[in-house]
């Protein structure tokens, strides 16, 4: 190459001029640009502390398990009845199919009103709590808000694996909030309760990064 002050000759790996010491090239910086990828660009970026997307965790609504002690006193009732039909006349016999018609078709309705009317939701960072049939009403807690979260179950319950979960939380709204008939209530309690625990570690960490 040549010098373009002063012109001389200078050899091609020469950065200055060996004569007038004229800078002949300027700093090069190499870029490898396979390292640079949109998967990288985004796992810096939830590295320095982003949020990230809010998915499902869980979803149910009240289970029919719940009525199980409610239909084994039916189941007793309707046992009784059957008996004193059998010993009574034709009277006997009328009532006992009018009060067995209306006693399990009581808890049927029963049931199938408490499954319509309650939904339940869980994400990674708010419960949802709908209930209502013709009016239907929404709570939204932040899984940060939880303060505790209980279980409670009878025997029966016990032995069907559903029970009743309290969540108590600093909502200003709904404090507390009960909610029967889950299924698994022990399961679902200790998964609300350890996204409560992760979802106040990640914003710890995020304050922490920002």
């Amino acid at each position: 190459m040549q010098c373009t002050k002063c012109g001389r000759d200078a050899p091609a790996e020469s950065v200055f001029c060996s004569f007038c010491g004229t800078q002949l090239v300027g700093p090069t910086f190499a870029i490898e640009e396979s390292n640079f990828t949109p998967q990288s660009l985004k796992s810096t970026v939830e590295g320095r502390g982003a949020a990230p997307r809010e998915e499902e965790l869980w979803a149910g609504t009240y289970s029919p398990k719940a009525m199980m002690g409610t239909m084994l006193a039916a189941a007793i009732i309707t046992l009784v009845g059957l008996v004193v039909a059998m010993i009574g006349g034709p009277l006997a016999w009328m009532a006992f199919v009018v009060g067995a018609l209306v006693l399990w078709g009581g808890i049927g309705l029963l049931v199938w009103y408490r499954r319509l009317t309650v939904r339940y939701r869980l994400t990674t960072f708010r419960f949802f709590h709908d209930s209502g049939l013709l009016t239907r009403v929404g709570n939204r807690i932040e899984v940060i808000d939880i303060d505790d979260v209980m279980v409670y179950q009878g025997l029966i319950e016990r032995m069907f694996g559903v029970g009743t979960i309290s969540i108590q939380s600093s909502d200003t709204s709904h404090p507390e909030l009960s909610l029967p008939g889950i299924e698994n209530a022990k399961a679902v309690a200790d998964l609300i309760d350890g996204t409560r625990r992760a979802e106040r570690h990640r914003r710890g960490m995020f304050m922490e990064n920002v």
